[in-house]
């Protein structure tokens, strides 16, 4: 079999980092795509790392792609080699053609090599230990230094490497120049000693535009600051840590009266899950605006509250970071596998609002979202991230805010509408959207008070277990639910070039994935109408989209295709005509995937069967 060329492309690859947890290459690495992105060139990058301990494998992958596709392709083209116990897997994962970097100081057999790639050899530990004596200083230095032969192999502009140093240690000013001395290492070594630039390199582009390089549990902080989020209540659970940790930052610059000096905010790191939804709530129905950001185990310990929430009729508002499960699963692997777990959440019959966020961008807005529908509603509001969107930083639309935009705090009964003889039930629907209206603790001396219980009551939240009561308040809270399919985001409708019978609807972290994957699937003749979900309740729109087509392909990141049963349940449509796409080993979904998949279901759709000759 003849040898493949090397892969030759300028500003469309993948590099991808294969390390060691614990040996300081995750700035490195990060040093690199923020280099890229500096050259005007998209990047979106995603680290993989163990939930264990130290001296497990991490991987940081770079998509770089003028085109702006941000989502995981699927593929290696650059693999840096730099951890011995997955070099098998990882050479194995190069592209045909693709190219190799690793630490040639102690030589290898050449069996540890495939002959269809190109293999570049630098003694990174030998540079390293000729310059420093330190052990800790020839760790940290000899990420900077493939740095700077990456610099020199791929073309980039070593100013703006330089530039990032600066910037990333200021503050630390005796460790900018050390650190720009190993860059140059690196780069001097490779223009020396290597064929430089490789035939995949990086050229200077004006594709960025606007747009921000952020993290989505940094936006969806940011969000609930927005959104008017007083309160947070959380208990540290990865992957939804850091956005806690984001607004106890932007609460202590935001939320300070600037007279005082006081906190205008509480931030209550709980014991446990339980006790942080529980003090949520109890945040809430005082009206202030609270949150708590947790991810599936979470999810599980706070079944009870949520039922409460639904059923009492409180707002709150829950970011719910997805990662694997079920049980302690892979905290640090992704997934969409909470779908009928928030939807469904508590025993009983309950329906809560989902909010699906495809990006940071979405998730600073959904995030302020959140906190309008569920005092709208009064009810719990989920919004549905994951690990890949939480924790990898993203270029999207820059975050916008209207100055005058007025918080929707729903119906609530003041004390002049008390004094003025307005008929207060609690629970009473007096416009027959199945939403009541509600008092805050305190409003008036005597009138428009209430008991608050978990219990079956009436429409003047009076103690009964009677049946007819019981069901009539059910049954206005599915009206409710009703009403919130015109409150939510509508969905996202892309129509293909061409007439098709066939649609696929996904969510989330999928789309930037299947944004390419579309191409893809193009490029093999077959047509798609597409359909991004944007939250739960559907929207009657979901229903004609899948009455439109023969056949809806439902991709999602789960093994049981939560969302596909969600729709089957929800809109009564008939399982045979929607087609799972499941992907659910904890990385994320790639175009790849997603195009190979449907591609060899619609091809198989367009296979002619053989027809019996007739002699």
């Amino acid at each position: 079999m003849p040898k493949p060329s090397p892969i030759s492309s300028v500003n469309d690859f993948v590099v991808r980092f294969a390390n060691v947890n614990g040996s300081g290459s995750a700035s490195a690495n990060e040093l690199f795509a923020r280099a890229v992105l500096r050259m005007g060139v998209p990047v979106a990058p995603r680290n993989i790392f163990p939930s264990n301990i130290q001296g497990l494998p991490t991987w940081y992958e770079v998509r770089i792609s003028e085109a702006g596709h941000l989502g995981a392709r699927g593929g290696t083209d650059l693999m840096v080699a730099m951890n011995p116990q997955t070099w098998d897997k990882d050479v194995a994962a190069i592209e045909p053609g693709g190219y190799l970097l690793y630490d040639s100081t102690k030589p290898l057999p050449a069996a540890k090599f495939r002959d269809d790639i190109t293999v570049i050899g630098v003694p990174l530990t030998a540079i390293c230990n000729r310059e420093y004596t330190d052990p800790r200083q020839r760790q940290l230095f000899k990420n900077i230094i493939y740095v700077g032969v990456l610099s020199a192999l791929l073309d980039m502009d070593v100013a703006e490497i330089e530039k990032l140093i600066g910037e990333q240690f200021k503050g630390k000013d005796k460790l900018i120049q050390p650190n720009i001395h190993a860059l140059h290492l690196g780069r001097d070594y490779a223009l020396n000693n290597l064929q430089c630039p490789l035939p995949i390199r990086l050229r200077k582009a004006n594709a960025v535009g606007d747009r921000i390089f952020i993290e989505g549990n940094s936006a969806a902080a940011l969000g609930a600051l927005y959104g008017g989020a007083t309160v947070c209540a959380w208990y540290p659970i990865t992957p939804s840590s850091s956005l806690a940790d984001a607004f106890t930052r932007y609460c202590a610059r935001y939320r300070i009266d600037p007279e005082t000096k006081k906190a205008k905010y509480a931030i209550i790191q709980a014991e446990d899950e339980l006790a942080s939804i529980g003090i949520v709530i109890g945040a809430a129905w005082n009206g202030a605006r609270a949150f708590t950001a947790t991810s599936g185990p979470g999810i599980s310990l706070m079944q009870e509250f949520f039922g409460l929430a639904y059923f009492a009729e409180v707002p709150a508002v829950v970011f719910d970071v997805q990662r694997g499960g079920p049980s302690t699963g892979m905290p640090t692997r992704t997934q969409q596998s909470d779908i009928i777990a928030c939807a469904y959440a508590s025993h009983g019959d309950t329906k809560h609002v989902l909010l699906f966020p495809e990006d940071p961008y979405e998730s600073f807005e959904f995030g302020a979202l959140a906190f309008d529908l569920a005092d709208r509603l009064q009810t719990p509001v989920f919004v549905m991230m994951d690990l890949d969107i939480g924790m990898n930083h993203r270029l999207c639309k820059p975050l916008t805010w209207d100055d005058n935009r007025k918080y929707d705090r729903g119906k609530v009964m003041t004390a002049a509408d008390l004094e003025a003889g307005k008929e207060f039930g609690r629970y009473l629907d007096v416009d027959g959207d199945g939403i009541p209206y509600r008092t805050y603790p305190g409003t008036h001396p005597t009138r428009g008070a209430f008991f608050t219980r978990g219990t079956s009551r009436d429409r003047y939240a009076r103690y009964t277990e009677e049946g007819a009561p019981y069901a009539d308040n059910m049954q206005r809270l599915l009206r409710k639910f009703e009403t919130a399919k015109d409150l939510v985001p509508r969905p996202v409708q892309a129509n293909a070039g061409k007439p098709t019978k066939y649609g696929v609807i996904y969510y989330g972290s999928t789309s930037p994935a299947m944004d390419e994957a579309i191409q893809m699937i193009e490029a093999r003749g077959h047509h798609l109408d597409r359909l991004r979900l944007r939250a739960f309740p559907f929207h009657s729109s979901v229903s004609s989209f899948i009455a439109d087509h023969d056949f809806v392909f439902v991709v999602e990141q789960n093994r049981d295709a939560q969302l596909r049963s969600l729709i089957v349940n929800e809109c009564g449509i008939d399982p045979v005509r929607l087609v799972p796409i499941l992907h659910y080993d904890g990385t994320p979904i790639t175009a790849r995937f997603i195009a190979r998949a449907i591609g060899d279901h619609l091809d198989a759709l367009k296979v002619t069967p053989l027809r019996k000759l007739v002699s």
